[in-house]
């Protein structure tokens, strides 16, 4: 048994005791929340989200992307949403190698080009910085003041807010 063999077998469990189907699509909350996908990081767990609270983001690095405005504008034009929460956290493997070394080595591995992204700067307060002012001057956003920034600390499960520069 594979683990997707797994997962399945816990989609199936869920569906079967499944209540939620009454909600809205709008998030109960109005919030999007913008994280990175790592695994350490549970943010229904993390926030008190439940089914319907939020809309979450998810991608490589937590960092705002062309890509993530777009679901930014979606969520905030379609689905009524007002604040943004941005959730970095310690210990990134994002940090760990620039975006341009990453972007090499797998056009190298297999002669591919993948689409840029955000090169980290090697601080997590400076990216959660650079997220937060990538929401606020972003022109297709109509909610750009209730965004806030935070670390998220892998080790003692702590949040800590980020104030702009």
């Amino acid at each position: 048994m594979t683990a997707t063999d797994d997962l399945l077998d816990n989609a199936r469990r869920y569906a079967a005791g499944f209540t939620c189907g009454d909600l809205g699509r709008a998030p109960a909350r109005r919030v999007a929340v913008v994280t990175c996908m790592d695994a350490r990081i549970d943010p229904a767990r993390l926030l008190g989200l439940t089914e319907g609270d939020a809309h979450v983001i998810r991608n490589a690095g937590g960092v705002v992307t062309p890509d993530v405005i777009r679901s930014l504008a979606a969520s905030q034009w379609l689905l009524a949403t007002e604040e943004v929460v941005l959730i970095q956290h310690t210990d990134c493997g994002v940090l760990t190698s620039s975006d341009t070394a990453f972007r090499e080595q797998v056009r190298r591995e297999t002669g591919h080009e993948i689409a840029p992204g955000v090169e980290p700067s090697g601080d997590v307060d400076t990216d959660v910085a650079r997220s937060i002012a990538a929401v606020r001057s972003s022109a297709v956003l109509p909610h750009r003041d209730g965004v806030r920034g935070f670390v998220y600390d892998v080790g003692d499960g702590s949040l800590r807010e980020v104030r702009p520069h």
